[in-house]
């Protein structure tokens, strides 16, 4: 898989999905092989990925990340497949397991025994995107439609989970593709992740995970201008139980310690790190989304990753 990057929609656009859609035919002409749409509360990543890459043959594209609480495992299928088809397969289904504060803030409902939801979720789409068909009926979750559930077009679909606990990167390891870790540094990724995930993986009988490392990135020539910045971006992390367990796990002093910051050598030396420590692939979440960014910069520097 090419490294990837981020791509947000610019707070100026008069329409969202033309602006996604030009960000990422222009990043595709500089070298960029692979986009990744985070999900947010006014628009669906799923959709603007099927979207996008109906729009921009060649470009692989991919969600980072579609939480699994809000949404029906069958829903999600759906959308996935639909977004496949559209794409003619360079489509990838990046899941996480949410923020329970957040969404339950968001939408009234406290969803609990995450990891148990998370291996229900995984396994109805495991079935779905194998056999086009799923009867199951599990602790959290259950789906046992009368009617097809496959798209033709539709599969495989690469399931890519945001799994950086213990019990998370089990399951992932035994019913998903890879893990998509934000936040997770190189210490973490070759001490913890990367073995944890492929044991699970092997045990399972499944292939060797794919270990995506998304990297908040600020590329500037004003260092001490990017550390500020990362810090600002950054902080909310540390108030979110998951993150502050990996972020620990790291041994940093400072969350701001994580992101790739600087010049353009400066921030593909930091990124090669992660891919010496064990990770498979890159992506890149630049944390500046002002009109001001130079976009086709980063969008250089992702293809030359």
């Amino acid at each position: 898989m090419a490294t990837g990057i981020i791509i947000n929609p610019r707070s100026s656009a008069r329409n969202l999905v033309d602006d996604v859609i030009e960000q990422a035919t222009r990043a595709h002409d500089l070298g960029v092989g692979q986009v990744w749409l985070p999900q947010r509360v006014n628009y669906d990543a799923i959709s603007l990925a099927g979207l996008v890459g109906a729009a921009v043959p060649g470009l692989g594209v991919g969600t980072s990340v579609v939480p699994i609480n809000p949404r029906h495992p069958l829903i999600v299928a759906s959308l996935a497949q639909t977004a496949q088809a559209a794409s003619h397969g360079r489509f990838s289904l990046g899941i996480g397991l949410g923020a329970r504060r957040i969404e339950h803030r968001t939408f009234g409902v406290d969803w609990s025994n995450t990891v148990e939801r998370l291996r229900d979720h995984l396994t109805i789409l495991r079935s779905v995107f194998d056999a086009g068909r799923v009867d199951f009926q599990g602790r959290e979750l259950s789906a046992s439609p009368a009617w097809p559930a496959g798209v033709a077009g539709g599969t495989p679909v690469p399931v890519y989970v945001a799994a950086m606990g213990p019990k998370a990167l089990r399951v992932t390891g035994e019913l998903a593709d890879g893990t998509l870790p934000y936040l997770a540094g190189p210490r973490t990724i070759g001490e913890f992740i990367a073995p944890a995930i492929t044991e699970a993986a092997a045990g399972a009988g499944r292939p060797a995970p794919r270990i995506i490392a998304a990297v908040p990135v600020v590329l500037s020539g004003d260092a001490d201008a990017a550390r500020t910045r990362a810090a600002e971006q950054l902080s909310f992390y540390q108030t979110i139980p998951s993150y502050q367990k990996v972020i620990a796990r790291e041994g940093v002093d400072s969350v701001t310690e994580l992101a790739a910051l600087g010049s353009e050598d400066a921030v593909a030396k930091q990124l090669r790190r992660y891919l010496d420590a064990g990770a498979t692939d890159l992506v890149l979440s630049p944390l500046d989304d002002s009109e001001s960014l130079d976009r086709e910069a980063l969008w250089r520097l992702t293809a030359s990753v």
